[in-house]
């Protein structure tokens, strides 16, 4: 998925707060420019020195393609933004930082006070309830609807991605809500917050795998299924820890170079006559996608949605 000049959490290192535990607070933001090398190392130091976050922004205006598996790529000069709580000393820690890094490329230094701010107002003002199809809605705590005929998923932002504003997680759910899953089996390769698992459960199916590489996304899928009542028909697994096992509907909303590097094995998550529904594409990725799978699936027309498309098919 290409990255620009927008932020990102950094991996592996999670927020100790989320939406529901923050109510107005004030932090100390301090931040560095420095190189793709040293920026892992700046903010591995910045959270031993306490930070409560720390995101990676663009320097300048530099895309960064999609890593490979596992990998994580930054940009070659990258701006390392952490937030402390007000009893910290940021000017404390700059001076820790420069000596622990003394030949390190470190300049841009920025410290501010970030005013206090109501965090959970602010991010429910942008999520709203969402409808798929006719059948499905994607809805915050507290903002559950209940139209007859059609089933609500609860979910809010968390530590992992997934809660249907993106045009991938959408095309994915239009598909599910499009579909009968009922007494269907479901793996979801790539989980992210297990909204698609979830939704299918809801939705009717009657047993999903959840898999993932990041142990965050199998901790945020089992919080949201109990969150929505399906815990006991969802499964979580690492990729090398899932046993051998073919579902009715496979879907996975990852991206375009590992659905081809991982075709064959995808593929072979299917029964036959199985659906797959794949996702995370960019438009001009198609064609090479599609070839990596055409081998096995009988593929149905590209669905696309702003720059993104999905690919779904049956396999022979």
């Amino acid at each position: 998925m290409l990255l620009t000049g927008a932020s990102t959490t950094k991996v592996g290192l999670a927020p100790l707060f989320t939406p529901s535990e923050i109510s107005i607070m004030a932090w100390h933001q301090l931040s560095v420019i420095t190189d793709e090398a040293t920026a892992p190392n700046i903010a591995d130091h910045f959270s031993d020195l306490g930070a409560v976050s720390v995101t990676y922004m663009d320097a300048e205006d530099e895309p960064v393609y999609e890593p490979a598996i596992g990998e994580t790529k930054i940009w070659s000069n990258t701006q390392v933004i952490a937030l402390f709580e007000l009893d910290f000393d940021p000017w404390q820690i700059k001076a820790q930082l420069i000596s622990l890094f003394p030949s390190s490329p470190l300049h841009g230094w920025q410290i501010e006070e970030i005013a206090d701010q109501a965090w959970e107002r602010a991010w429910m003002e942008f999520y709203r309830p969402m409808k798929f199809g006719n059948r499905l809605w994607v809805c915050p705590t507290g903002q559950e609807q209940s139209e007859e005929k059609t089933v609500c998923l609860t979910l809010d932002p968390g530590l992992a991605f997934g809660t249907g504003t993106h045009p991938t997680t959408a095309l994915c759910l239009e598909w599910l809500a499009n579909h009968d899953l009922t007494n269907k089996t479901v793996i979801d390769y790539g989980c992210g917050s297990g909204i698609l698992a979830i939704a299918a459960l809801l939705l009717g199916a009657k047993q999903a795998f959840a898999i993932d590489i990041d142990p965050q996304a199998l901790t945020a899928t089992h919080d949201n299924a109990v969150k929505n009542n399906v815990q006991n028909q969802i499964h979580c697994f690492f990729p090398h820890q899932f046993p051998a096992q073919q579902a009715d509907v496979v879907l996975a909303n990852i991206l375009a170079k590992p659905l081809i590097e991982l075709a064959e094995q995808i593929c072979a998550l299917l029964n036959p006559e199985g659906q797959l529904v794949l996702s995370g594409i960019l438009h001009e990725q198609a064609t090479s996608v599609a070839q990596a799978y055409q081998t096995h699936i009988s593929l149905n027309p590209v669905v696309q949605q702003e720059d993104w498309i999905r690919l779904d098919g049956i396999r022979h």
